[in-house]
């Protein structure tokens, strides 16, 4: 009888994968990526273990948006206090914070859970074209469409 393949959490392999966001959209982007961080790009994909690959997301400040949203799309937060409740815009968190902003993005994609919180740490997002994880020799990811 043959049973369902089943992952364990110390024979997982994690490769490193490059994604370059410029002229990307931050939806289709952020979709992608969530999956790569759950594993679901690979054959031994399970659902309650954490079989997902590292990313770095390079190029986050030319981030793209459709239609209005660069001025529309509000984020928010607050600080627990009465009147505490803050809004920036997009076109605002692309200008000071654009790595907040795909993180933002990326984690709101994952469950909300201890896993998809150890998921969220493989990601890593930078602003500019440079990155600190040339050690890991990490290869470059073709994004679908």
């Amino acid at each position: 009888m043959r049973t369902t393949y089943m992952a364990n959490a110390n024979e997982v392999e994690r490769k490193w994968y490059v994604v370059d966001a410029a002229g990307q959209t931050l939806g289709r982007l952020s979709s992608e990526v969530a999956a790569i961080l759950r594993g679901k790009h690979k054959p031994t994909y399970t659902p309650h273990v954490d079989t997902g690959d590292h990313v770095i997301i390079i190029n986050a400040d030319k981030i793209e948006l459709t239609g209005k949203k660069m001025s529309d799309k509000m984020y928010y937060r607050h600080s627990g206090h009465p009147g505490g409740l803050k809004a920036t815009s997009a076109q605002d968190m692309r200008d000071r914070k654009p790595e907040k902003m795909l993180e933002i993005g990326i984690k709101g994609m994952l469950p909300k859970n201890s896993l998809g919180r150890k998921q969220g740490m493989k990601l890593h997002v930078y602003a500019g074209n440079e990155h600190p994880h040339q050690a890991q020799q990490p290869e470059t990811y073709e994004l679908r469409g």
